[in-house]
């Protein structure tokens, strides 16, 4: 399964092996690694390249060590793309409005790719938190179900690439804009508009039209968008 290693860097040839066996598809999300002692055996490299490639792995989110059972592929890569999104957010300055950008790009798309690929099992989800949003008053509450309203509808798109990169990207918005959120739903007449938004796109998901799904989604995130812009200006003259 692996090439003897003979130059410099060892750790990072360690790790580039590994990265090739997944992409080659001999490693799954969920498989085990052979063991510390099997790595060296096989890559000719002591155990402290091997240690120094797993810890690069582990703080990369690619790999979990489990307590007493090993080094395993992790399931699930959604918390891993958060922090190096964030900091690289902060260290270049950048604007909330990015992020907000960002979602008007994607989130369309993704529900046009739901509009084909949805399940009637995810659409009555979809249905049913609408329903909950529609009947809850608190409005930290209601914007925790909007949230997860978009995120179903970015699971039924069915591309998990796409699925990982927009929770990073909901869960960095939220750290940021997470009570600004809130407020739209404190106003009457703004929650009624968003109840509207949001059937309109799940009619359109329904009905298997990509297009208008697409039309839809754009029209709610420029809604919102433009509420949590005019929100955080507001927040700044203050």
């Amino acid at each position: 399964m692996f090439r003897e290693i003979k130059n410099t860097k060892v750790f990072e040839q360690v790790i580039e092996q590994i990265k090739e066996i997944i992409q080659n598809g001999e490693l799954k999300c969920g498989d085990q690694l052979p063991s510390e002692r099997d790595l060296c055996e096989q890559l000719h490299v002591s155990r402290t390249s091997v240690r120094e490639a797993l810890r690069s792995l582990e703080m990369l989110g690619i790999i979990e060590c489990r307590q007493g059972e090993g080094n395993f592929i992790r399931e699930s890569f959604e918390d891993s793309l958060l922090e190096p999104i964030s900091i690289t957010f902060m260290l270049h300055g950048s604007k909330t409005n990015e992020i907000l950008e960002l979602r008007k790009i994607i989130e369309p798309e993704t529900a046009a790719l739901a509009a084909k690929n949805i399940s009637a099992a995810e659409l009555q989800e979809i249905k049913e938190l609408i329903l909950l949003l529609n009947r809850e008053d608190d409005s930290e509450k209601s914007a925790e179900i909007d949230k997860k309203i978009h995120y179903k509808i970015v699971r039924a798109s069915g591309n998990g690439l796409v699925i990982n990169v927009m929770y990073a990207v909901s869960n960095l918005v939220d750290r940021y804009i997470e009570a600004v959120v809130a407020n739209l739903f404190q106003t009457p007449e703004n929650k009624s508009i968003v109840k509207e938004q949001h059937e309109a796109v799940v009619r359109e998901i329904e009905a298997h039209d990509a297009a208008k799904a697409a039309a839809a989604m754009r029209k709610h995130l420029e809604y919102t968008n433009d509420f949590i812009s005019s929100s955080i200006l507001q927040n700044q003259n203050d």
